[in-house]
Protein backbone atom coordinates (compact mmCIF):
# COMPACT_ATOMS: atom_id res chain seq x y z
CA UNK A 1 0.00 0.00 0.00
CA UNK A 2 1.78 3.60 -1.30
CA UNK A 3 2.31 5.61 1.87
CA UNK A 4 -0.04 8.34 0.38
CA UNK A 5 -2.74 5.70 0.54
CA UNK A 6 -5.24 5.55 3.86
CA UNK A 7 -8.52 3.98 4.99
CA UNK A 8 -10.66 6.27 3.05
CA UNK A 9 -8.02 7.68 0.62
CA UNK A 10 -6.32 6.30 -2.73
CA UNK A 11 -3.27 7.94 -4.84
CA UNK A 12 -3.08 11.22 -2.78
CA UNK A 13 -7.27 11.46 -3.16
CA UNK A 14 -9.17 11.69 -0.04
CA UNK A 15 -12.28 10.45 0.00
CA UNK A 16 -13.47 12.09 3.44
CA UNK A 17 -16.82 13.69 2.76
CA UNK A 18 -18.25 11.17 0.37
CA UNK A 19 -17.32 8.50 2.83
CA UNK A 20 -19.08 10.48 5.18
CA UNK A 21 -22.18 10.72 3.40
CA UNK A 22 -22.36 7.68 1.98
CA UNK A 23 -22.06 5.82 5.83
CA UNK A 24 -24.84 7.84 7.03
CA UNK A 25 -27.08 5.88 4.81
CA UNK A 26 -25.81 2.96 6.75
CA UNK A 27 -27.29 4.99 9.61
CA UNK A 28 -30.60 5.36 7.94
CA UNK A 29 -30.97 1.80 7.21
CA UNK A 30 -30.23 0.71 10.33
CA UNK A 31 -32.80 2.96 11.45
CA UNK A 32 -35.71 1.11 9.16
CA UNK A 33 -34.62 -2.21 10.27
CA UNK A 34 -34.72 -1.86 13.52
CA UNK A 35 -37.72 0.79 14.02
CA UNK A 36 -39.47 -2.37 12.61
CA UNK A 37 -38.40 -5.51 14.27
CA UNK A 38 -41.22 -4.35 17.23
CA UNK A 39 -44.14 -3.54 14.70
CA UNK A 40 -44.15 -7.30 14.63
CA UNK A 41 -46.23 -7.19 17.74
CA UNK A 42 -47.73 -4.03 17.64
CA UNK A 43 -49.36 -4.67 14.23
CA UNK A 44 -50.16 -8.12 15.99
CA UNK A 45 -52.10 -6.78 19.00
CA UNK A 46 -53.49 -3.10 17.06
CA UNK A 47 -55.09 -5.90 14.34
CA UNK A 48 -55.95 -8.36 16.43
CA UNK A 49 -53.62 -10.64 14.58
CA UNK A 50 -51.63 -13.88 15.29
CA UNK A 51 -47.77 -13.39 15.12
CA UNK A 52 -47.48 -15.72 11.87
CA UNK A 53 -49.61 -12.97 10.62
CA UNK A 54 -47.77 -9.69 12.20
CA UNK A 55 -44.66 -11.42 10.80
CA UNK A 56 -45.70 -11.01 6.95
CA UNK A 57 -44.71 -7.17 7.93
CA UNK A 58 -41.08 -8.70 7.76
CA UNK A 59 -42.07 -10.66 4.33
CA UNK A 60 -43.17 -7.55 2.90
CA UNK A 61 -40.01 -5.57 4.50
CA UNK A 62 -36.98 -8.03 3.13
CA UNK A 63 -39.59 -9.11 0.52
CA UNK A 64 -38.25 -5.27 -1.34
CA UNK A 65 -34.83 -6.25 -0.81
CA UNK A 66 -35.05 -9.61 -2.71
CA UNK A 67 -37.49 -8.32 -5.44
CA UNK A 68 -35.05 -4.88 -6.11
CA UNK A 69 -31.49 -6.32 -5.68
CA UNK A 70 -30.70 -6.79 -9.07
CA UNK A 71 -32.67 -4.46 -10.94
CA UNK A 72 -30.79 -1.60 -8.80
CA UNK A 73 -27.43 -3.51 -9.41
CA UNK A 74 -28.60 -3.22 -13.35
CA UNK A 75 -29.48 0.45 -13.03
CA UNK A 76 -26.44 1.55 -10.71
CA UNK A 77 -24.81 -0.48 -13.49
CA UNK A 78 -25.81 1.73 -16.22
CA UNK A 79 -25.71 5.32 -14.75
CA UNK A 80 -23.39 5.28 -11.58
CA UNK A 81 -23.45 4.68 -7.47
CA UNK A 82 -24.50 8.05 -6.63
CA UNK A 83 -27.30 7.47 -9.03
CA UNK A 84 -28.02 4.33 -7.07
CA UNK A 85 -28.13 6.09 -3.98
CA UNK A 86 -30.74 9.01 -4.77
CA UNK A 87 -32.50 6.47 -6.03
CA UNK A 88 -32.76 4.50 -2.55
CA UNK A 89 -33.40 7.65 -0.89
CA UNK A 90 -36.36 8.34 -3.28
CA UNK A 91 -38.43 5.34 -2.55
CA UNK A 92 -37.01 5.18 1.10
CA UNK A 93 -38.95 8.45 1.37
CA UNK A 94 -41.70 7.46 -0.95
CA UNK A 95 -42.58 4.52 1.54
CA UNK A 96 -42.34 6.05 4.48
CA UNK A 97 -44.26 8.84 3.91
CA UNK A 98 -47.10 6.75 2.38
CA UNK A 99 -47.64 5.15 6.13
CA UNK A 100 -50.11 7.99 6.63
CA UNK A 101 -52.45 7.31 3.48
CA UNK A 102 -52.29 3.44 4.66
CA UNK A 103 -53.51 4.88 8.50
CA UNK A 104 -56.51 6.19 6.59
CA UNK A 105 -57.61 2.83 4.86
CA UNK A 106 -57.50 1.42 8.61
CA UNK A 107 -56.52 -1.75 6.89
CA UNK A 108 -53.30 -3.91 7.73
CA UNK A 109 -52.03 -4.53 4.26
CA UNK A 110 -51.52 -1.31 2.76
CA UNK A 111 -48.67 -0.72 5.23
CA UNK A 112 -47.45 -3.61 3.99
CA UNK A 113 -47.16 -2.13 0.42
CA UNK A 114 -45.64 0.96 2.11
CA UNK A 115 -43.18 -1.20 3.83
CA UNK A 116 -42.24 -3.08 0.25
CA UNK A 117 -41.62 0.33 -1.30
CA UNK A 118 -39.87 1.43 1.27
CA UNK A 119 -37.42 -1.64 1.18
CA UNK A 120 -36.99 -1.48 -2.50
CA UNK A 121 -35.28 1.77 -1.48
CA UNK A 122 -33.08 -0.03 0.72
CA UNK A 123 -32.00 -2.52 -1.54
CA UNK A 124 -31.11 0.16 -4.20
CA UNK A 125 -28.54 1.72 -1.10
CA UNK A 126 -27.32 -1.33 0.12
CA UNK A 127 -26.31 -2.23 -3.39
CA UNK A 128 -25.08 0.76 -4.28
CA UNK A 129 -23.63 1.93 -0.44
CA UNK A 130 -21.77 -1.20 -0.03
CA UNK A 131 -19.36 -1.57 -2.57
CA UNK A 132 -19.15 1.86 -3.24
CA UNK A 133 -17.45 2.07 0.05
CA UNK A 134 -15.24 -1.11 -1.07
CA UNK A 135 -13.92 1.80 -4.12
CA UNK A 136 -13.39 4.58 -1.30
CA UNK A 137 -9.20 3.13 -0.95
CA UNK A 138 -6.95 0.31 -1.50
CA UNK A 139 -8.05 -3.27 -2.16
CA UNK A 140 -6.07 -3.99 0.58
CA UNK A 141 -7.82 -2.37 3.05
CA UNK A 142 -11.54 -2.71 1.89
CA UNK A 143 -13.23 -5.32 4.51
CA UNK A 144 -11.77 -3.19 7.02
CA UNK A 145 -13.59 -0.11 5.51
CA UNK A 146 -17.02 -1.57 4.81
CA UNK A 147 -16.41 -2.73 8.90
CA UNK A 148 -15.92 0.79 9.82
CA UNK A 149 -19.08 2.21 7.40
CA UNK A 150 -21.21 -0.87 8.70
CA UNK A 151 -19.84 0.53 12.35
CA UNK A 152 -22.39 3.71 11.72
CA UNK A 153 -25.45 1.17 10.83
CA UNK A 154 -26.28 -0.51 14.03
CA UNK A 155 -26.21 3.45 15.17
CA UNK A 156 -29.01 3.86 13.59
CA UNK A 157 -30.49 0.81 14.23
CA UNK A 158 -30.39 2.08 18.03
CA UNK A 159 -32.35 5.34 17.25
CA UNK A 160 -34.76 2.99 15.71
CA UNK A 161 -35.22 0.69 18.76
CA UNK A 162 -35.31 3.92 20.99
CA UNK A 163 -37.92 5.32 18.76
CA UNK A 164 -40.18 2.46 18.44
CA UNK A 165 -39.99 1.64 22.25
CA UNK A 166 -40.60 5.30 23.72
CA UNK A 167 -42.75 6.77 20.58
CA UNK A 168 -44.57 3.78 19.77
CA UNK A 169 -45.07 0.94 21.95
CA UNK A 170 -45.31 3.30 25.00
CA UNK A 171 -47.73 5.02 23.51
CA UNK A 172 -50.25 2.48 22.16
CA UNK A 173 -53.20 2.11 24.11
CA UNK A 174 -52.16 -0.03 27.15
CA UNK A 175 -55.06 -2.87 26.72
CA UNK A 176 -53.55 -6.53 26.52
CA UNK A 177 -53.97 -8.78 23.94
CA UNK A 178 -56.83 -10.82 25.42
CA UNK A 179 -58.50 -7.49 26.35
CA UNK A 180 -58.56 -6.37 22.85
CA UNK A 181 -60.30 -9.25 21.65
CA UNK A 182 -63.13 -8.70 24.07
CA UNK A 183 -63.84 -5.29 22.38
CA UNK A 184 -66.97 -4.39 20.19
CA UNK A 185 -66.06 -3.79 16.66
CA UNK A 186 -66.53 0.20 16.94
CA UNK A 187 -64.71 0.39 20.29
CA UNK A 188 -62.07 -1.95 18.07
CA UNK A 189 -61.92 0.78 15.74
CA UNK A 190 -61.20 3.72 17.59
CA UNK A 191 -58.81 2.03 19.62
CA UNK A 192 -57.05 0.77 16.13
CA UNK A 193 -57.24 4.12 14.63
CA UNK A 194 -55.58 5.92 17.82
CA UNK A 195 -52.86 3.38 17.89
CA UNK A 196 -51.82 3.70 13.78
CA UNK A 197 -51.48 7.60 14.57
CA UNK A 198 -49.33 6.88 16.91
CA UNK A 199 -47.57 4.41 14.88
CA UNK A 200 -47.08 6.17 11.42
CA UNK A 201 -45.76 9.67 13.36
CA UNK A 202 -42.12 8.30 13.60
CA UNK A 203 -42.27 6.65 9.86
CA UNK A 204 -43.52 10.51 8.46
CA UNK A 205 -40.75 11.84 10.28
CA UNK A 206 -38.01 10.11 8.66
CA UNK A 207 -39.29 10.52 5.43
CA UNK A 208 -38.84 13.97 5.75
CA UNK A 209 -35.17 13.35 6.75
CA UNK A 210 -34.33 11.44 3.91
CA UNK A 211 -35.65 13.83 1.63
CA UNK A 212 -33.24 16.25 3.22
CA UNK A 213 -30.56 14.04 2.65
CA UNK A 214 -31.31 13.15 -0.81
CA UNK A 215 -31.05 17.23 -1.79
CA UNK A 216 -27.35 17.35 -0.05
CA UNK A 217 -25.80 13.92 -2.09
CA UNK A 218 -27.79 15.49 -5.16
CA UNK A 219 -25.91 18.47 -4.61
CA UNK A 220 -22.82 16.90 -3.41
CA UNK A 221 -19.61 15.67 -5.94
CA UNK A 222 -19.41 12.00 -5.48
CA UNK A 223 -16.29 10.32 -6.75
CA UNK A 224 -17.02 7.92 -9.72
CA UNK A 225 -14.96 5.12 -8.89
CA UNK A 226 -16.16 1.69 -9.96
CA UNK A 227 -18.43 3.48 -12.51
CA UNK A 228 -15.85 2.80 -15.77
CA UNK A 229 -18.12 -0.02 -17.60
CA UNK A 230 -22.14 0.80 -18.17
CA UNK A 231 -22.15 -2.50 -20.44
CA UNK A 232 -25.07 -5.16 -18.48
CA UNK A 233 -23.94 -7.99 -20.24
CA UNK A 234 -26.36 -9.62 -17.02
CA UNK A 235 -26.63 -13.68 -17.63
CA UNK A 236 -22.51 -13.84 -18.57
CA UNK A 237 -22.22 -11.72 -15.51
CA UNK A 238 -24.18 -13.66 -13.30
CA UNK A 239 -23.24 -16.96 -14.52
CA UNK A 240 -18.98 -15.72 -13.96
CA UNK A 241 -19.90 -14.64 -10.20
CA UNK A 242 -21.48 -17.51 -9.25
CA UNK A 243 -18.96 -19.89 -10.76
CA UNK A 244 -16.35 -18.39 -7.98
CA UNK A 245 -16.89 -20.48 -4.88
CA UNK A 246 -16.54 -18.22 -2.05
CA UNK A 247 -18.79 -16.12 -3.76
CA UNK A 248 -21.34 -18.30 -4.17
CA UNK A 249 -20.99 -19.69 -0.36
CA UNK A 250 -21.04 -16.10 0.91
CA UNK A 251 -24.12 -15.37 -0.62
CA UNK A 252 -25.54 -19.00 0.98
CA UNK A 253 -24.10 -17.70 4.26
CA UNK A 254 -25.48 -14.29 4.19
CA UNK A 255 -28.94 -16.05 3.76
CA UNK A 256 -28.58 -17.70 7.35
CA UNK A 257 -26.86 -14.70 8.89
CA UNK A 258 -29.29 -12.21 8.13
CA UNK A 259 -32.31 -14.68 8.70
CA UNK A 260 -30.56 -15.14 12.19
CA UNK A 261 -29.70 -11.73 13.03
CA UNK A 262 -33.59 -10.77 12.52
CA UNK A 263 -35.10 -13.67 14.20
CA UNK A 264 -33.23 -12.76 16.96
CA UNK A 265 -34.02 -9.00 17.20
CA UNK A 266 -37.56 -9.30 16.39
CA UNK A 267 -38.56 -12.44 18.91
CA UNK A 268 -36.32 -11.05 21.98
CA UNK A 269 -39.97 -9.34 22.26
CA UNK A 270 -42.12 -12.45 22.31
CA UNK A 271 -38.94 -14.58 24.49
CA UNK A 272 -38.63 -11.83 26.98
CA UNK A 273 -42.31 -11.07 27.33
CA UNK A 274 -43.04 -14.68 28.01
CA UNK A 275 -40.04 -14.42 30.64
CA UNK A 276 -41.56 -11.14 32.48
CA UNK A 277 -44.77 -11.96 32.37
CA UNK A 278 -43.79 -14.60 33.98
CA UNK A 279 -42.14 -12.91 36.83
CA UNK A 280 -45.44 -10.92 37.55
CA UNK A 281 -45.52 -8.36 34.90
CA UNK A 282 -48.49 -6.72 32.91
CA UNK A 283 -48.31 -7.20 28.92
CA UNK A 284 -47.45 -3.80 27.81
CA UNK A 285 -44.91 -2.99 30.88
CA UNK A 286 -43.33 -6.94 29.55
CA UNK A 287 -43.23 -5.68 26.04
CA UNK A 288 -41.68 -2.55 26.98
CA UNK A 289 -38.76 -4.30 29.30
CA UNK A 290 -38.38 -6.59 26.32
CA UNK A 291 -37.43 -3.21 24.16
CA UNK A 292 -34.65 -2.25 26.56
CA UNK A 293 -33.38 -5.73 26.72
CA UNK A 294 -32.91 -5.21 22.69
CA UNK A 295 -31.41 -2.00 22.89
CA UNK A 296 -28.91 -2.94 25.44
CA UNK A 297 -28.31 -5.83 22.87
CA UNK A 298 -27.87 -3.49 19.88
CA UNK A 299 -25.02 -1.38 22.27
CA UNK A 300 -23.30 -5.00 22.60
CA UNK A 301 -23.13 -4.96 18.60
CA UNK A 302 -22.31 -1.65 18.66
CA UNK A 303 -19.25 -2.12 20.81
CA UNK A 304 -18.39 -5.09 19.43
CA UNK A 305 -18.07 -4.08 16.05
CA UNK A 306 -15.73 -1.94 16.66
CA UNK A 307 -13.64 -3.86 18.58
CA UNK A 308 -14.32 -6.97 16.19
CA UNK A 309 -12.68 -3.84 13.50
CA UNK A 310 -9.87 -3.77 15.10
CA UNK A 311 -8.83 -7.13 15.31
CA UNK A 312 -8.99 -7.72 11.48
CA UNK A 313 -5.96 -6.02 11.69
CA UNK A 314 -4.61 -9.01 13.22
CA UNK A 315 -6.99 -12.19 12.94
CA UNK A 316 -7.91 -13.86 9.43
CA UNK A 317 -11.34 -12.72 8.67
CA UNK A 318 -12.58 -16.42 8.16
CA UNK A 319 -11.17 -17.26 11.49
CA UNK A 320 -12.85 -14.40 13.67
CA UNK A 321 -15.82 -14.96 11.57
CA UNK A 322 -16.24 -19.04 12.18
CA UNK A 323 -14.55 -18.00 16.23
CA UNK A 324 -17.64 -15.57 17.09
CA UNK A 325 -20.77 -18.04 15.00
CA UNK A 326 -19.33 -20.68 17.37
CA UNK A 327 -20.00 -18.68 20.49
CA UNK A 328 -23.49 -17.32 18.85
CA UNK A 329 -24.36 -21.56 18.64
CA UNK A 330 -23.33 -21.78 22.44
CA UNK A 331 -25.03 -19.11 23.39
CA UNK A 332 -28.95 -20.17 21.69
CA UNK A 333 -28.12 -23.50 22.74
CA UNK A 334 -28.83 -21.38 25.96
CA UNK A 335 -31.59 -19.37 25.03
CA UNK A 336 -33.05 -23.21 24.26
CA UNK A 337 -32.58 -24.92 27.12
CA UNK A 338 -32.31 -22.44 29.95
CA UNK A 339 -35.72 -20.88 30.96
CA UNK A 340 -36.14 -17.47 32.66
CA UNK A 341 -33.32 -14.45 33.09
CA UNK A 342 -30.58 -16.11 31.93
CA UNK A 343 -31.73 -17.06 28.64
CA UNK A 344 -33.02 -13.55 27.86
CA UNK A 345 -29.34 -12.88 29.18
CA UNK A 346 -28.10 -15.75 26.53
CA UNK A 347 -30.76 -14.12 23.83
CA UNK A 348 -29.01 -10.42 24.30
CA UNK A 349 -25.35 -11.26 24.07
CA UNK A 350 -25.92 -13.38 20.84
CA UNK A 351 -25.78 -9.66 19.50
CA UNK A 352 -21.94 -9.29 20.42
CA UNK A 353 -20.97 -12.46 18.00
CA UNK A 354 -23.21 -11.02 15.07
CA UNK A 355 -21.69 -7.94 15.16
CA UNK A 356 -18.90 -8.90 12.69
CA UNK A 357 -20.88 -11.00 10.63
CA UNK A 358 -22.84 -9.15 7.70
CA UNK A 359 -19.82 -6.54 6.55
CA UNK A 360 -17.16 -9.39 6.97
CA UNK A 361 -19.39 -11.78 4.67
CA UNK A 362 -19.82 -9.28 1.76
CA UNK A 363 -16.49 -8.39 1.84
CA UNK A 364 -15.13 -12.04 1.19
CA UNK A 365 -17.35 -12.68 -0.70
CA UNK A 366 -17.16 -9.61 -2.91
CA UNK A 367 -12.97 -9.60 -3.06
CA UNK A 368 -11.01 -9.54 -6.27
CA UNK A 369 -14.99 -8.68 -8.25
CA UNK A 370 -13.59 -5.61 -9.65
CA UNK A 371 -16.67 -3.92 -11.46
CA UNK A 372 -18.39 -6.83 -11.38
CA UNK A 373 -18.84 -6.20 -7.68
CA UNK A 374 -22.14 -4.27 -8.18
CA UNK A 375 -24.07 -7.86 -9.28
CA UNK A 376 -21.91 -9.12 -6.65
CA UNK A 377 -23.39 -7.05 -4.33
CA UNK A 378 -26.54 -7.62 -5.86
CA UNK A 379 -26.31 -11.48 -5.25
CA UNK A 380 -25.62 -10.72 -1.67
CA UNK A 381 -28.28 -8.20 -0.82
CA UNK A 382 -31.14 -10.79 -2.36
CA UNK A 383 -29.61 -13.07 0.43
CA UNK A 384 -31.18 -10.63 2.90
CA UNK A 385 -34.50 -12.66 1.78
CA UNK A 386 -33.31 -14.79 4.53
CA UNK A 387 -34.92 -11.85 6.25
CA UNK A 388 -37.67 -12.79 5.16
CA UNK A 389 -38.28 -16.51 5.21
CA UNK A 390 -36.98 -17.70 8.16
CA UNK A 391 -38.80 -15.44 11.10
CA UNK A 392 -42.46 -16.53 9.49
CA UNK A 393 -41.05 -20.40 10.38
CA UNK A 394 -39.68 -18.92 13.77
CA UNK A 395 -43.05 -17.26 14.30
CA UNK A 396 -45.46 -20.25 13.30
CA UNK A 397 -43.47 -22.35 15.61
CA UNK A 398 -44.04 -19.92 18.49
CA UNK A 399 -47.67 -19.58 17.89
CA UNK A 400 -47.83 -23.57 19.06
CA UNK A 401 -47.48 -22.05 22.60
CA UNK A 402 -45.83 -25.36 23.65
CA UNK A 403 -43.61 -27.96 21.95
CA UNK A 404 -41.79 -31.38 23.27
CA UNK A 405 -42.73 -30.24 27.14
CA UNK A 406 -40.91 -26.83 26.33
CA UNK A 407 -42.10 -23.48 25.78
CA UNK A 408 -42.62 -23.08 21.98
CA UNK A 409 -40.85 -19.66 21.87
CA UNK A 410 -37.96 -21.45 23.33
CA UNK A 411 -37.85 -24.01 20.89
CA UNK A 412 -38.29 -22.05 18.08
CA UNK A 413 -34.60 -21.01 18.48
CA UNK A 414 -33.68 -23.79 17.00
CA UNK A 415 -33.93 -22.13 13.60
CA UNK A 416 -31.00 -19.27 14.61
CA UNK A 417 -28.94 -22.63 15.61
CA UNK A 418 -28.72 -23.76 12.42
CA UNK A 419 -28.34 -20.72 10.77
CA UNK A 420 -25.20 -20.03 12.65
CA UNK A 421 -23.75 -23.57 11.88
CA UNK A 422 -24.04 -22.92 8.21
CA UNK A 423 -21.53 -19.44 9.09
CA UNK A 424 -19.31 -21.89 11.25
CA UNK A 425 -18.96 -23.99 7.98
CA UNK A 426 -18.15 -20.73 5.68
CA UNK A 427 -15.88 -19.25 7.85
CA UNK A 428 -13.70 -22.13 8.33
CA UNK A 429 -13.84 -22.94 4.40
CA UNK A 430 -12.78 -19.29 4.04
CA UNK A 431 -10.07 -19.79 6.83
CA UNK A 432 -8.97 -22.74 5.08
CA UNK A 433 -8.44 -21.07 1.81
CA UNK A 434 -6.75 -17.60 3.07
CA UNK A 435 -4.48 -18.66 5.85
Amino acid sequence: MSEKDSLISKNGVSYLVPFILVTSCFALWGFANDITNPMVKAFSKIFRMSVTDGALVQVAFYGGYFAMAFPAAMFIRKYSYKAGVLMGLGLYAVGALLFLPASWTGMYYPFLVAYFILTCGLSFLETSCNPYILTMGSEETATRRLNMAQCFNPMGSLCGMYVAMNFIQAKLNPASTDERALLSDAEFSAMRDSDLSVLIAPYLAIGAVIAVMFAVIWFTNMPKNGDQNHDINFLPTLKRIFSIDYYREGVIAQFFYVGVQIMCWTFIIQYGTRVLMNEGMGEQEAEVTSQTYNIIAMAIFVSSRFICTYFLKYINAGALLGILAVVGALLTCGVIFIDGRMGLYCLVAISACMSLMFPTIYGIALQGLGDDAKFGAAGLIMAILGGSVLPPLQATIIDQKELFGMPAVNVSFILPLICFLVIIAYGYRTYSRTK
